[in-house]
């Protein structure tokens, strides 16, 4: 608890990620605090050319010696997770002991993370937890289990014990608010800080990135499975033949990567699909988008799919990008059926006819790029940051 006036309120971040690249939300919440005055430690991983020590926009940067292997199965998993939440414990609590925080925020995976807290949360300070994904979700699209499986009901467990450990818990969007309190999470103790495009970088007027001439298609993001991106490919090589100039564009890294390069090559489209798979500092994404005729977010439905808000969507519609979207329960809360090109989830035939459509009909391009726009028009991260400094020094206060 921050107690005088003269001394700055400090805030530490932890996060199983790399920063400041890795985590744009992460980035997102830091500087938004910085510049509001709040000194900010972030604890992260390090990648092998990074140093343990940085500064970045005013956060200072700490990062631990442990590398992220998204390709790892449950088992290693989990140890690299064990790994991280060790060193964490360390550092935040020496730097505690050293700097005392006002409030220290953990973000998940893993929701036990949190507890990499214990120290600060001992002597006083405030916990967060902010709760990106849901983990019982997250582990059962990921490896295709059940509600009734016993890691399943691990998961959810620690999700409880982890949620009752910190002061206030935050989460991506109200549905999935609405998901931890049935599970147990008091009302008042869980808020919504949704993974709004920071309207200082995604600007309606920002000049694209140069590309060749013709119709262009664009996907950025995580690539794996249940984000469908091979859906897309699909659907391009049905239209390629009414479509002589369309190309593709797919900015992101994942597991799935080799696999849709081996799909392009099956399907004859490496000519018209470029990878991009370079970090970008998030000030430099916006042009990128920008230099696309229409988007996809070609989503697979699952029980996690089926919560998520796309963070890519909501940058399209700060650009204004026409945008094809799969239609899921949580993505028509937001986005009405004038705003968006909606497709059944993994009808294939659908979301060809969509770009076919689109590719003849300018008109409607410019109908859905305007229309897309309301939602930035309701909600944006100008005040969505004034409300979550707000919370933060309410916590701080307490």
């Amino acid at each position: 608890m921050n107690t005088s006036s003269k001394t700055p309120q400090r805030h530490c971040m932890v996060v199983h990620n790399y920063y400041p690249l890795g985590e744009p939300r992460v980035q997102r919440q830091a500087e938004a605090l910085v510049a509001a005055g709040i000194e900010v430690d972030v604890i992260c991983l390090r990648n092998r050319d990074e140093a343990p020590r940085a500064v970045a926009a005013g956060v200072n940067v700490y990062r631990v010696p442990v590398a992220r292997d998204k390709n790892r199965g449950p088992v290693a998993q989990f140890f690299e997770y064990l790994a991280f939440f060790i060193l964490a414990f360390a550092r935040v609590s020496l730097l505690h002991l050293l700097r005392r925080y006002d409030v220290v925020q953990v973000h998940n995976l893993p929701d036990f993370l949190v507890f990499a807290a214990a120290v600060p949360r001992l002597l006083g300070a405030a916990v967060i937890l902010d709760l990106h994904d849901l983990m019982p979700e997250f582990y059962m699209s990921r490896f295709r289990r059940g509600p009734e499986a016993l890691p399943v009901r691990l998961i959810l467990w620690q999700e409880r014990v982890s949620c009752r450990f910190a002061t206030h818990v935050i989460t991506v969007s109200s549905l999935w608010r609405q998901d931890l309190i049935r599970r147990g999470v008091p009302a008042a103790k869980c808020s919504v800080v949704m993974n709004l495009p920071d309207d200082r970088i995604f600007k309606a007027d920002v000049t694209p990135a140069p590309r060749p001439e013709g119709f262009h298609l664009f996907y950025h993001g995580n690539l794996t499975h249940r984000y469908g991106v091979d859906l897309a490919l699909r659907a391009l090589a049905e239209v390629r033949a009414d479509i002589p100039d369309v190309f593709m564009t797919i900015h992101g890294r994942g597991e799935f990567l080799q696999t849709l390069q081996e799909l392009c090559r099956q399907l004859d489209l490496e000519d018209i699909v470029r990878f991009s798979t370079g970090l970008l500092p998030m000030e430099a994404l916006p042009a990128l988008i920008a230099s696309a005729d229409v988007a996809v977010v070609p989503y697979r439905r699952d029980v996690f799919t089926d919560g998520i808000l796309p963070t890519k969507l909501m940058e399209y519609a700060a650009l204004g990008i026409p945008t094809i979207v799969a239609r899921t329960p949580v993505i028509e809360a937001y986005f009405d059926e004038d705003m968006v090109a909606y497709f059944d989830a993994e009808d294939i035939g659908q979301l060809a006819g969509h770009i076919r459509s689109l590719y003849r009909d300018p008109e409607r391009r410019r109908v859905l790029a305007g229309n897309i726009r309301r939602f930035t028009a309701t909600y944006h991260w100008a005040k969505q940051k004034a409300e979550y400094v707000a919370l933060v020094r309410r916590l701080a206060a307490t």
